[in-house]
């Protein structure tokens, strides 16, 4: 580095960029009496902190932001993970996060797994490092191992759920969702009031409690109204359209066709609805179909989709607004879920069956 003067009034010129040991050099201080300018100035002699100020002016120095985050222990950043950015549902709770988070002066930054055990692997290893405040968790299956859900109490990093995850909901994570296993019995109870009887399920991952609670509450509702399930109406279509056509083409191909499906997603609604097209039925007339989640298109499908309404950005806000309240307390909250409401929007997709 070359410097034309190293006298007051007049700017250092650089090949490179300014560092702190240029600042060090003109004020004829430490680095460390720099840094302790930066980072805490009220520990510095008046004097002393206003000549490292005037080498910073005359130099043009910038601290690196993160760098001084990290030496404070806050990055001011929160990590949220979730399978796809690309799923509407996410879509709409990723609004509400963002604005809790930026009104706190806190940026997102997203990972997507894509349920990939790797990159969740990777994930896991920058949890534990600390490169976040907190942890936004936004999938039906935790992409956590052990060195994160094992370690203590009292040092892991903060996370909180947007839906429920049951090692982590074991672990002690807080989470915010909706009743799952409640809504998908009053779907099914809705079906059966129209007089459906041949009812099938379309579920995501079974590894997943949503998954399971989505089930189970089909299961209840069939066997409260004294009916069976018969085999082969319960089929996965992996939360995805494509899944979601493979799985109708089995229904529409089952010696007992269902006269209504219900798709645990809107999009594996809209695949559903493909397959029964391409088959040349009719919906409703032939097959009813309802979905869950109540994305922002499913008010324009053809014809439009009866689901299962979410609050999404408010559970967006919800996760966002009880980890900040960790985050800034130190103060682990209350473990026990937040039970949203959810609600059951009928639209032309559904109608009693013809026969």
């Amino acid at each position: 580095m070359s410097q034309t003067a190293n006298t007051p009034g007049k700017k250092v010129t650089t090949k490179q960029p300014v560092s702190i040991k240029d600042v060090a050099r003109l004020a004829e201080v430490s680095i460390a009496t720099v840094s302790r300018c930066v980072n805490d100035p009220d520990r510095v002699r008046a004097s002393t902190r206003n000549r490292v100020e005037a080498a910073i002016l005359q130099t043009g120095y910038s601290p690196n932001p993160l760098a001084q985050s990290f030496r404070r222990g806050k990055t001011k950043v929160i990590m949220v993970v979730l399978p796809s950015v690309g799923d509407p549902f996410f879509t709409e709770v990723m609004k509400g996060l963002r604005e809790v988070a930026n009104a706190s002066g806190y940026s997102l930054l997203i990972n997507e797994t894509q349920f990939n055990t790797m990159t969740a692997d990777e994930i896991g290893a920058m949890v534990v490092s600390r490169q976040a405040d907190g942890i936004v968790l936004l999938a039906s299956v935790s992409p956590f191992g052990t060195a994160v859900l094992s370690s203590d109490n009292n040092r892991r990093l903060p996370v909180v759920v947007g839906c429920e995850i049951v090692s982590l909901q074991a672990a002690g994570y807080p989470s915010v969702h909706i009743d799952n296993q409640a809504a998908a019995i009053e779907v099914t109870d809705y079906l059966l009031e129209l007089g459906h009887r041949r009812i099938a399920f379309i579920h995501g991952q079974e590894s997943s409690l949503l998954t399971k609670d989505r089930e189970d509450g089909y299961r209840l509702s069939m066997l409260a109204a004294g009916l069976s399930i018969e085999d082969g109406w319960v089929v996965g279509g992996n939360l995805t359209i494509t899944g979601a056509i493979q799985a109708t083409q089995k229904l529409l191909r089952h010696r007992h066709r269902p006269t209504a499906i219900f798709c645990a997603n809107d999009e594996m609604a809209m695949g559903c609805m493909h397959a029964i097209k391409s088959a040349g039925l009719k919906i409703p007339q032939d097959v009813s179909v309802i979905g869950f989640d109540d994305v922002r298109y499913a008010a324009i499908m053809d014809p439009p989709l009866s689901s299962v309404r979410q609050p999404a950005k408010d559970i967006g806000e919800q996760v966002m607004l009880r980890l900040l309240g960790e985050i800034e307390t130190g103060r682990s909250t209350d473990a026990e879920p937040v039970i949203v409401p959810h609600e059951l929007v009928l639209r032309r997709s559904v109608a009693p069956p013809v026969d």
